[in-house]
């Protein structure tokens, strides 16, 4: 059987560590040429140590329109297209109603909602026909869950944003489409909502009780959705959300 992506070049942002990471190991696996980009240029430099040859890594904020721009100069000078383009790169924190401040809202916006928008913006003169674009989103923009109400509205701003560019490029044959994960433990767990061990823990034995297959999910199995939704194998899929959560959001 033929590699799904082979001969494709495809960005992963946020791809040192977590989904991204795990997106950019399948997407190499699949015969993709991959370009990841991060804030930590340490974390970088161990992310293509891994990956080998067939990756690049490019330092960078996608909420600065300056390190966008640099990025895709890089992207045009290496391979001069893109056919493949996993909004990977977000954050998010636990903050309760009451307590939400202007810093924390303008940070997260910033980075999910302006950055992505950005993002899939300055890609498209670099975008192949046939090109395929996934945003990660996430369950809880479809859950109520406590202390998550501006991070999850983040998220719904994506999936409102796939709707509308699948229409935007329509005739362009690039689509446009979502994976919204469930409970999946990566690094942010740590770094972005500051959680120890003890707390993941219980985090997921919390999650695997509400959700019907009865466990958190790994990166890999994101990655794997996130292959399928960048590959033929959806080829008429455009606009669409796609769960991969166990289930927890669907009953």
């Amino acid at each position: 059987m033929g590699m799904k992506l082979e001969g494709k070049i495809a960005l992963v942002t946020g791809g040192s560590s977590g989904l991204g990471l795990a997106t950019a190991r399948r997407f190499i696996l699949e015969g993709a040429k991959v370009i990841v980009t991060g804030r930590r240029r340490a974390e970088l430099d161990r992310a293509i140590g891994e990956l080998g040859s067939n990756a690049l890594s490019v330092c960078g904020d996608i909420s600065n329109l300056a390190d966008l721009d640099h990025l895709y100069d890089a992207i045009r000078k290496a391979y001069g297209r893109l056919d493949i383009l996993f909004a990977n790169a977000g954050g998010g924190g636990l903050v309760p109603l009451g307590q939400i401040t202007e810093e924390h809202f303008d940070h997260y916006f910033g980075i999910n909602v302006k950055g992505t928008l950005f993002t899939v913006q300055k890609a498209l003169p670099l975008m192949t026909a046939g090109g395929t674009i996934v945003l990660n989103g996430s369950m809880v923009s479809a859950k109520g869950v406590p202390g998550f109400s501006v991070y999850a509205a983040t998220k719904a701003a994506l999936r409102s944003f796939a709707r509308t560019w699948a229409v935007d490029l329509k005739g362009k044959n690039i689509r446009v489409n979502v994976v919204s994960p469930g409970t999946v433990v990566t690094p942010a767990y740590k770094t972005e909502l500051g959680m120890n061990e003890e707390q993941i823990r219980e985090f997921e034995a919390q999650a695997a009780i509400k959700t019907p297959l009865g466990r958190s999910g790994t990166p890999d199995e994101i990655a794997r959705a996130v292959v399928f939704l960048a590959s033929e194998d959806s080829s008429y899929m455009t606009g669409t959300e796609l769960f991969v959560d166990g289930g927890a959001a669907q009953v």
